[in-house]
């Protein structure tokens, strides 16, 4: 699992770091006006999974699956409740990772 660097976007802008999507997953940082930013190269679209720590009533919450199509970028806001309380940072997991490039940026809120 790969650590994604946060590039924090100032009101004059800034140079995004893409980063290759791990096999084994990344993780990255979570909160106000961060966003994982999916791009996929590839001819077939992937799903990017953000796993979701918590529960309610004892029950699993649902981890958010994100469909990415062939050629896009999304971007996915990653709030606090992606924050998983062992480590602080959110994991994301990749059904594929062929010509799938990520960046995770923080804007102003």
């Amino acid at each position: 699992m790969a650590a994604l660097t946060t590039t924090v976007v100032g009101l004059g802008g800034a140079t995004v770091q893409w980063e290759p999507a791990d096999v084994a997953g990344d993780d990255c940082q979570t909160g106000a006006g961060v966003l994982l930013w999916v791009r996929n190269s590839d001819a077939s679209s992937h799903t990017v999974t953000l796993v979701t720590p918590g529960t309610v009533n004892g029950l699993g919450i649902d981890d958010r699956v994100v469909p990415v199509a062939a050629g896009a970028d999304v971007p996915i806001p990653v709030i606090s409740d992606y924050r998983d309380p062992s480590t602080g940072r959110a994991s994301i997991t990749y059904d594929a990772v062929t010509s799938v490039e990520v960046a995770v940026i923080r804007v102003p809120v």
